[in-house]
């Protein structure tokens, strides 16, 4: 405990039993898994971004605690609104008792509720819309093709975002994953607001939908560095969250076994979701690890761990006995 901070000791004190000791026992096996050399997947569904998870998670992939990153269309996006426009930004903490008529004044306010927080999109992407369709335009004309992340990587090292930083940049994930240049997979990205611009510009013919590349290409790349990164020992799977963002990248395995016949591949060797999902039949998030034994996922002996809360609450206490506070 000495090399700990006061969060990780009242966790150690405090942490002893039912899913509080699972969150222990979660994040004291993924430091053991980093120690052994081993490197670690984190996947962000839900609202993560927009609970300004960046917070904690831009420290953990500045000091290398997480190697790749799978998340939303609408994750990828939000850290970045956030930055640029986090003062437009409006909490609702008696969300529950809106009546209809107030979510449709939200709504004519140009606020997006997601719980209790209501999200800017017109300021956020009246401050990027301009920037990033430029860098979409200048590939196309160039005949160049990139990922989702990667066209968000261009804009946020150009600088031209600069002007608009609302908050400190040392808490925006993406700008830190920028800078690390940390590979990212974004599943589903059509299914997100910036994913949604780009097709209208692609129906209003000044885009070219192949200039995006696309799922199948990111689930090509994510074979070809799972062989690369995963030795003979695999890469671990934090999972917050349920949904394609962590449905996609954990059927890299199997289709690598199976599907290439690549049978010494290993299997993911770190397993947890955090996750306020009922446990039950016939959900993906809300099966039990145990169930992605038979899909060829996870081993026998693979740690796994299932913390059955909120995100918001749990995911920060982990990052924050990882980084030692």
């Amino acid at each position: 405990m000495t090399n700990k901070g006061p969060i990780s000791q009242f966790m150690l004190e405090h942490y002893k039993h039912f899913n509080a000791a699972t969150v222990v026992d979660a994040a004291q096996a993924y430091e053991k898994h980093l120690t052994d050399g081993k490197k670690m997947m984190i996947t962000l569904a839900g609202a993560m971004s927009t609970a300004e998870l960046g917070k904690s998670l831009a420290e953990m992939i500045r000091q290398d605690k997480v190697q790749i990153i799978s998340c939303t269309g609408a994750n990828l996006e939000e850290d970045i609104m956030n930055l640029v426009a986090h003062s437009h930004y409006k909490r609702v903490p008696e969300y529950r008792d809106l009546t209809p008529k107030q979510e449709y004044e939200l709504l004519e306010g140009g606020l997006n509720r997601v719980t209790d927080t209501c999200i800017p999109e017109e300021e956020a992407f009246r401050r990027l819309q301009k920037h990033i369709f430029a860098i979409w335009k200048d590939a196309e004309d160039k005949g160049e093709r990139y990922f989702p992340h990667e066209y968000m990587y261009r804009m946020l090292l150009s600088g031209v975002l600069e002007q608009y930083y609302e908050i400190d940049a040392k808490n925006s994930w993406m700008l830190a994953a920028a800078e690390k240049n940390i590979p990212i997979v974004v599943p589903g990205w059509e299914d997100s607001t910036m994913g949604n611009i780009f097709a209208s510009y692609c129906l209003k013919n000044e885009l070219k939908p192949s200039t995006m590349k696309s799922g199948i290409e990111y689930m090509a790349w994510l074979a070809e560095w799972y062989t690369a990164n995963a030795g003979d020992q695999g890469v671990g799977f934090f999972q917050i969250g349920g949904g394609i963002a962590g449905d996609f990248p954990i059927c890299v395995v199997p289709m690598l076994y199976q599907d290439m016949e690549r049978t010494d591949t290993p299997f993911w060797s770190y397993f947890c979701q955090i996750s306020d999902s009922t446990t039950s039949y016939g959900s993906y998030s809300g099966a039990v690890p145990n169930e992605k034994i038979t899909w060829g996922k996870l081993d026998i002996d693979t740690p796994k761990y299932i913390i059955e809360s909120d995100a918001t609450i749990v995911a920060p206490l982990i990052f924050g006995y990882l980084l030692g506070w």
